[in-house]
């Protein structure tokens, strides 16, 4: 008998497990990807929140840490896109695979396709996969409201065989997954695969400080929140004194949070401010939300990186996922995958005994 997990995602992305580590900004560094595509799984690099610079300098070191195939994730309003594209493009050799949000036309993903590189845009509502499967993307990784950070009001459990039941590619599910059984069971509904935030940026690969890491595992199902107060667009985080303090806020504060990471990222990125307001009106186009919405989620980055990558709680917030709320302990990329396999088959084999057996008497 052959393999059960060998799906088309495996086929197609060159990785030995249908699993993904999601492009997290701050988290999907070239040691979490590395970690991932040696596990088997496919790990994608955070670009979307990475200077050209630093893209050309991240998709080096991974290119010398692993010779496995991997992705890259983009925004394309963010500063610096079209040469963050052609980067991609430079390195087609090994980089297999571009997730994106909101964002690419038809002639950037008609180049991507021209280069041998798949398109596996994460969509949050079914008009948005059928739009991607018009500009031409070859699967799509549906994000139920589980889902940490921006994300839907749709379960996965809904959305999932809604999106199935109306495009034609392979369709990856998201939002909810951290083990073997919630691999077969996206199995079971008809997606080639799973992805997964949260549970990778608790594993030892991940960059995020101890610190930050030890506070994610404290935080059960009660303590993760939905908020709009951060960007005025639902998103899921830790619920942390700071995060208290920001749902409590005017529209004021939330004005001033903005001018204030609007100052630190320019500096940070160099972007000048013609950069920020193109990446926020890119934003207000495509998602057809208000520019003032748009400004502050172009700079909510910053307050993300204060607690993944400076460890500093107090000021910064902590996207999540709902299952972020049952995960309790850090294991290496390689346990994890090794793990969720194993797991897979024991479930697999469950099922396929079912009826062989005579039910027990009563």
């Amino acid at each position: 008998m052959g393999e059960p997990l060998h799906t088309v995602m495996v086929e197609r992305l060159g990785c030995r497990w249908p699993i993904i580590q999601t492009a997290m900004g701050w988290v999907a560094e070239p040691s979490l990807v590395i970690g991932a595509s040696n596990a088997g799984a496919f790990g994608f690099l955070g670009a979307a929140v990475m200077t050209p610079d630093e893209a050309r300098a991240k998709l080096k070191l991974v290119r010398e840490g692993t010779d496995k195939p991997f992705g890259v994730n983009f925004h394309s309003f963010q500063p610096g896109a079209d040469k963050i594209v052609d980067l991609i493009i430079e390195n087609k050799d090994q980089v297999r695979a571009v997730s994106f949000g909101r964002g690419p036309d038809a002639k950037m993903i008609g180049r991507f396709k021209d280069a041998g590189i798949l398109c596996v845009p994460t969509v949050g509502a079914v008009k948005h996969a059928r739009k991607m499967v018009e500009l031409g993307v070859d699967m799509v990784n549906v994000q139920g409201g589980e889902g940490g950070g921006h994300t839907g009001s749709v379960p996965t459990t809904v959305l999932l065989p809604q999106v199935l039941d109306t495009v034609d590619v392979p369709v990856i599910a998201s939002g909810g997954f951290a083990d073997g059984r919630g691999l077969v069971a996206a199995l079971a509904y008809g997606a080639v695969g799973i992805a997964m935030g949260t549970r990778f940026l608790l594993t030892r690969e991940s960059p995020v400080p101890d610190t930050t890491k030890a506070e994610y595992l404290k935080a059960s199902t009660d303590r993760i929140v939905l908020t709009t107060k951060l960007d005025g667009i639902p998103q899921r985080m830790v619920r942390t004194k700071l995060m208290d303090t920001i749902e409590k806020s005017g529209k004021l504060g939330m004005w001033l949070r903005a001018i204030e990471a609007s100052m630190a990222m320019k500096k940070q990125s160099g972007a000048s401010w013609f950069d920020m307001i193109k990446a926020a009106k890119g934003m207000t186009g495509h998602g057809q939300v208000p520019l003032k919405q748009a400004m502050m989620a172009a700079t909510m980055p910053m307050l993300i990186q204060k607690a993944v990558v400076e460890g500093d709680i107090e000021h910064g917030v902590m996207a999540t996922g709902v299952v972020g709320g049952r995960i309790d302990e850090v294991p290496s990329c390689q346990e994890l995958v090794d793990r969720i396999v194993e797991q897979a088959h024991e479930r697999l084999a469950a099922l396929a005994a079912l009826g062989k057996e005579p039910a027990p008497a009563v």
